[in-house]
């Protein structure tokens, strides 16, 4: 059995197994328009080393949508972007006077760094997945923005595929890109965050510490860069090695550097760690997110085994070191098992596509954080 668009399984109306003649990308760009024109949709898959062609019943039609919605989810995500910059570092006097919105509200115009910033990393990730479906001729939504009252003020950001990936090489294609542009702007923007911060003591008891923002890799060496140390920089390292003590601060974020030296976060270096936060997240390699797209054309149905293992990982890592990894572990329980499945199974990556693949999940190692708040 086949899912059609629609969502509803049936038996394929005609069906073909053996093995094809000739190039299979070919020979799909070729069969596609006949089966189309019979009112069925052409899928390539292969089982037990044969090559099946399938025509189910059903033509994709890609149903038209409403650019009004993306566009009043973008409005309310900006105001809500904008309320969260502006609440960022407000004074204390004015927040116990006008409350959270009043307060927000009346300083609007300070949290234009952290919106335009936040944004515009978040615009570059989803028109990055956005034109890479127009160039495949795949048809799409615009990105759907998710308001959100939070330390971000959103929860980012989707488009939707109207219809299957033609392939796996446009699945990562379409996949990868939101990712790489992201990175592109969400880069320079936290160099440019970090060059604007100011290096501070930290608080010397729990009683004055109020948070402090995970590492990755990425972020790590960014930080370093720029500022020239490897920061959160401790009093001392009790006599460890530098290199233990950085190894278990990494996965752990303990023991707080009471005391040490820090970066004060501009409003746009914390724009910039949030996108390196949101790009590892969306390439956890599960599901319909871009690391499960990275995954799937890399390993196929075999994709699906790992499963269990990230959700497990997720579970333990919400036991040990970040409770809000449990609610990534429920969103994988329940979405992580499903990948989005090309048409044509049967044509197979290249080899520049396979190294962009792995680069994804080189990406992914450098730019998650195991504890993203302390």
């Amino acid at each position: 059995e086949e899912s059609i668009p629609g969502g509803t399984d049936a038996q394929p109306a005609v069906q073909f197994r053996g093995k094809l003649l000739e190039d299979s990308e070919r020979a799909f760009e070729r069969l596609d328009p006949i089966f189309a024109n019979a009112g069925l949709t052409l899928l390539f898959r292969q089982e037990a080393n044969q090559d099946v062609v399938l025509g189910i019943n059903g033509v994709i039609k890609a149903e038209p949508s409403n650019p009004w919605i993306n566009l009043v989810l973008f409005g309310v995500t900006l105001i809500s972007v904008l309320m969260t910059g502006a609440l960022y570092g407000i004074d204390e006097g004015i927040f116990r006077e006008y409350g959270a919105t009043g307060a927000a509200f009346r300083n609007l115009d300070k949290g234009i760094p952290f919106a335009v910033s936040m944004l515009g990393i978040l615009l570059a990730h989803e028109f990055g997945h956005y034109f890479a479906a127009r160039y495949h001729n795949t048809p799409v939504t615009l990105p759907y923005f998710i308001p959100f009252p939070s330390l971000l003020g959103t929860m980012g950001a989707f488009i939707r595929l109207k219809a299957p990936p033609k392939n796996k090489k446009v699945l990562l294609d379409i996949g990868i890109s939101g990712p790489l542009a992201g990175l592109v702007v969400a880069i320079p923007v936290l160099l440019l965050g970090l060059a604007l911060s100011d290096l501070t003591i930290l608080p010397t008891s729990p009683a004055e510490f109020t948070g402090l923002e995970g590492n990755s890799i990425l972020y790590l060496a960014a930080k370093y860069i720029v500022k020239g140390e490897l920061l959160p920089m401790p009093v001392s390292y009790d006599g460890l090695n530098p290199v233990i003590y950085w190894i278990r601060f990494f996965f752990s974020g303990s023991p707080f550097p009471f005391g040490g030296r820090d970066v004060l976060l501009h409003p746009v270096a914390w724009a910039g760690w949030a996108g390196l936060l949101v790009t590892s997240l969306n390439l956890i390699p599960a599901g319909q997110l871009d690391g499960g797209h990275v995954i799937y054309v890399l390993l196929g149905k075999n994709a699906r085994r790992l499963w269990p293992f990230i959700v497990g990982i997720l579970l333990a890592m919400g036991t040990f070191l970040w409770s809000g990894w449990y609610i990534w572990a429920g969103l994988m329980f329940f979405l992580g098992r499903m990948h989005a499945q090309p048409l044509d199974e049967i044509t197979p990556l290249d080899r520049r596509r396979k190294l962009i693949a792995l680069l994804g999940l080189v990406i992914f190692v450098l730019v998650f954080i195991p504890v993203p708040l302390s």
